[in-house]
């Protein structure tokens, strides 16, 4: 058994492996590999701005297990052990990239490890905990059960995630017209412009920047990054499915919603254009939707921000899709947990994050 450096050389081994874990699995699809290639390759944005390290298990001549380590210059706490991937329970195998993760940690200054985080909260956190057997929704994560065991078994802290979801058959308007009116008087709810894509990307930069600073896995993002982000995503999106809220003229919180873009493709396919034309022919195919991210600035929360834009939401929905699933929510985040019990029907699936001080271990 041997730790490979991911180079030129063999770069498309470790896409290859990677697009393997999803590709022809009747419950997964293959929609981050264009990610990864873009991280990969070099042509990410965000490649200004991390330090990557891709690494492949081989054993017996076949690889068996593989990560990209990742030093974010905004998050010098951390190495990162992302986009994990692996065929077997092999403890053995996850050692050693541990030991090149410690040694990268000595290099930059480093005194924490994270799993399951993907470069940054945007591109993914937490490997799922819970019904394994379950299709994987878009912008989820799908995963054996042995990828928490490993991470646990290292010695690794754990941090549980939930997400919800809810039957949108039954399900009556969010409040009354007498509080929307009220509420109205305050915070207008309004959608996306994709013509002034670069000015409403610097809008929910600014936002997620202010509302997530005291997130554990969040570090600030510059507006090329989100800028590209959304210039990736914008054509399977409406401009209903990125909502603002303003309060007197000013945005001060956001929506991310879409369907689950996986329900049109096939197990062989990977996200691309081909899901782009189905989505704008097949669009009511879709059934569930999923709530992605709500993000609302400091002083305009708990004052009706979440629920203007929950109530929005909720009216753009209505009659189109039959169900809706959040992302997924820390489980000391009460507000977030009060948000999921009163507007769900439970908890939907469990998820998990991990966190490793190595500041007192020896290589």
């Amino acid at each position: 058994m041997k730790l490979v450096k991911v180079d030129n050389s063999n770069k498309k081994y470790f896409i290859k492996f990677f697009e393997d874990r999803y590709l022809n699995n009747p419950l997964k699809r293959n929609s981050m590999s264009s990610l990864v290639k873009g991280l990969i390759y070099g042509k990410s944005i965000m490649c200004k701005s991390i330090d990557l390290d891709p690494l492949m298990i081989e054993e017996g001549g076949r690889v068996i297990m593989i990560t990209i380590l990742a030093f974010a210059h905004r998050m010098p706490d951390f190495i990162q052990i992302g986009f994990f991937e692996a065929i077997e329970d092999n403890p053995s195998a996850f050692q050693l990239i541990l030991h090149r993760a410690r040694e990268m940690a000595k290099g930059k200054g480093a005194t924490k490890l994270s799993g399951s985080l993907n470069i940054h909260v945007n591109y993914g956190l937490g490997f799922l905990a819970s019904d394994y057997d379950s299709n994987q929704g878009f912008g989820t994560p799908h995963n054996p059960k042995f990828y928490n065991t490993l991470f646990e078994g290292a010695g690794f802290e754990t941090i549980d995630m939930v997400s919800f979801n809810r039957n949108m058959l039954d399900m009556k308007p969010i409040i009354k017209d007498r509080m929307r009116d009220r509420l109205k008087d305050r915070y207008i709810v309004r959608q996306v412009n994709f013509k002034e894509l670069e000015k409403e990307a610097e809008i929910y930069t600014r936002i997620n920047n202010e509302a997530f600073k005291n997130h554990p896995f969040y570090y600030p993002r510059v507006v090329e990054e989100d800028l590209e982000l959304f210039k990736e995503f914008k054509y399977l999106l409406r401009p209903e499915n990125l909502l603002f809220v303003e309060r007197e003229g000013v945005p001060v919180g956001f929506m991310l919603w879409y369907p689950d873009f996986h329900s049109l493709m096939k197990p062989n396919e990977t996200l691309g254009l081909k899901t782009v034309i189905k989505a704008k022919l097949d669009h009511n195919k879709m059934r569930t939707f999923k709530i992605v991210e709500i993000g609302v600035i400091p002083q305009e929360q708990n004052k009706g921000a979440i629920i203007s834009l929950f109530d929005y939401c909720y009216i753009c929905a209505k009659d189109k899709y039959d169900t809706f699933e959040s992302g997924w929510v820390l489980i000391n985040n009460q507000n977030s947990l009060a948000l999921g019990e009163r507007w769900a029907d439970g908890i939907h699936k469990k998820y998990k994050a991990f966190i490793k001080d190595i500041g007192d271990e020896s290589i």
